[in-house]
């Protein structure tokens, strides 16, 4: 069956849309910079190569560290203007930039199709997720800044300067840009670093909107070993917020030593799924369908299984048909007057990312991991003669041994590892294997003995016979271990990190020498 871009969707049509819909933010149908309030033609052009089909789908403007110094230097003065203003006015213009995304809410989700391989309807979701949510803080924002000091009202303050925010490409909606929002909200100037592997038009179309409703938006693209002393060191900057992996966040952990700045550094972690003395099959595969959303490329998947032996056969049985039946391809193509795909994931964020992935599973399976499932790359639906290099079908590995990367790292793709235990002691240390982790969830019939097990799992969030997810509102977010560190966010507390409060206040976080964690 012959399969084929819709006109609309393609390429050229949606940059030319994202192009009219901010013209000022665009050097013909590449991006620019957003600096000092006004849209620049500056930097370096790097070829933005599209996962989708390995095509150059813009140049990325990438500038140098004296840029950076002095979007930053501007960021700050128009920080100090921001913070004199009052919520009212923070209020309006908020609401102003969420409406005017929600008009062009099609062509930011076809842009993520395009920039990062999302799905329809999982772009779609990431751009709604983001503005239902920053609603919710339009209406709620204002008595999370007031609180009472010996009987006495007070106000939170907006932070000495500017929020730098530095994102991984998954989530440029719904994690980074909501981020923002609530940030400029909660009266601080931000300035975003676009993400080098996709991500960045989707952004430059909602910055134009933000700046547009006249908020103190920056954003700049560039590489992170020239930008990332600037965003993370300058004295301007009054606190960091990171997503990412490990290594990158390590570094900027240790560049933040010595400045005794705010800081959420949310960094990934092997997050799993214990199984013991458990018999709802049904429901448990439910969920493992859904789980396979967007390859896995997301910091609350679930890629290791722990599983009771006993219960081995019957976690098979339930596993398998549903990653056999998970759907992946080209996320836009579809046959003649048909509708978008619903896929499951589409591919993933680069051609080198699936090469490393298979690399991956090649090592475990040389020291001895067991395959269950190894899906075919030729198995998605595709495009005639189009590159799929981005591509990995689902894999699943049986006992990945010590020696494999697999065993104690995320893989951040459509890989999964299952493990079997016998004690309930081999349970919690083969789900801690990763040295913290952001969710966990433990699946048993003794909805008791879960919750018990649960407060010995080093994950922030465990579910009881459901998964945990990031969650942006009433409650808290963050990590344990190496996946996180710095203040908690979400709710209250999203907006307590990027204030100050009265004095002698401890933000609710793991900041070094202070543990306070929430009971799970």
């Amino acid at each position: 069956m012959s399969l084929r871009v819709p006109d609309h969707c393609t390429p050229s049509a949606v940059l030319a849309r994202a192009a009219a819909a901010a013209p000022e933010a665009f050097d013909g149908l590449n991006p620019r910079n957003l600096i000092d309030g006004q849209w620049e033609a500056v930097g370096e052009p790097a070829p933005q190569i599209t996962p989708v089909d390995g095509s150059t789908f813009s140049q990325l403007p990438k500038i140098d560290g004296e840029s950076a110094t002095r979007a930053v230097q501007a960021a700050a003065r128009a920080h100090r203007t921001w913070a004199q203003t009052t919520f009212e006015h923070r209020q309006t213009a908020v609401s102003v930039a969420v409406e005017s995304m929600s008009q062009v809410r099609d062509d930011l989700a076809l842009l993520l199709a395009w920039e990062i391989g999302k799905p329809w309807k999982l772009a779609c979701a990431d751009v709604d997720r983001c503005l239902d949510g920053v609603r919710w803080y339009l209406d709620n924002a204002e008595h999370m800044l007031s609180v009472d000091v010996e009987d006495a009202p007070y106000k939170r303050q907006a932070l000495p300067g500017p929020v730098s925010n530095i994102a991984s490409w998954n989530y440029p909606m719904s994690v980074l840009v909501h981020a923002e929002l609530v940030q400029l909200l909660a009266g601080n100037a931000v300035i975003a670093k676009t993400p080098t592997q996709g991500g960045a038009v989707t952004l430059t179309v909602a910055h134009a909107l933000m700046a547009r409703a006249g908020l103190p938006a920056t954003l700049v693209s560039g590489d992170g070993s020239r930008l990332s002393d600037p965003l993370v060191r300058s004295p301007e900057i009054g606190a960091v917020a990171f997503v990412g992996g490990r290594s990158n966040g390590g570094k900027i952990a240790a560049q933040l030593v010595d400045t005794g700045k705010r800081h959420m550094l949310e960094q990934e972690g092997l997050n799993t799924w214990g199984l013991w003395e458990f018999s709802d099959w049904e429901g448990f595969a439910a969920h493992l369908r859904k789980g396979f959303e967007y390859g896995k490329q997301r910091c609350t998947a679930y890629p290791r299984f722990v599983v009771q032996r006993k219960l081995v056969d019957q976690f098979l049985a339930a596993y398998l048909p549903v990653v056999q039946s998970v759907r992946f391809g080209h996320p836009l193509a579809v046959t003649d007057g048909a509708e978008l795909p619903a896929l499951d994931f589409g591919p993933l964020i680069s051609a080198a990312k699936a090469t490393e992935l298979e690399g991956r599973v090649a090592e475990a399976l040389r020291h001895g991991a067991v395959p269950l499932y190894h899906g075919k790359r030729e198995d998605g639906q595709f495009l005639d003669g189009q590159d799929i290099s981005a591509y990995a079908a689902p894999v699943t590995l049986l006992a990945p041994p010590g020696a494999s990367r697999l065993m104690h790292e995320e893989p951040f793709g459509p890989v999964d590892t299952i493990v079997v235990v016998d004690t309930e002691a081999e349970l919690l240390a083969q789900m801690n294997a990763s040295n913290g982790a952001l969710v966990a969830s433990i699946a048993s019939d003794d909805a008791a003995f879960a919750t018990q097990l649960a407060e010995h799992v080093q994950a922030f969030k465990v579910g009881v016979n459901k998964p945990r997810s990031r969650g942006d509102r009433e409650e808290p977010f963050g990590g344990r271990g190496a996946s996180w560190k710095g203040a908690f966010v979400g709710g209250q507390h999203l907006v307590h990190a990027v204030t100050q409060g009265p004095p002698g206040e401890q933000l609710y976080g793991n900041f070094p020498g202070y543990h306070r964690y929430p009971v799970t």
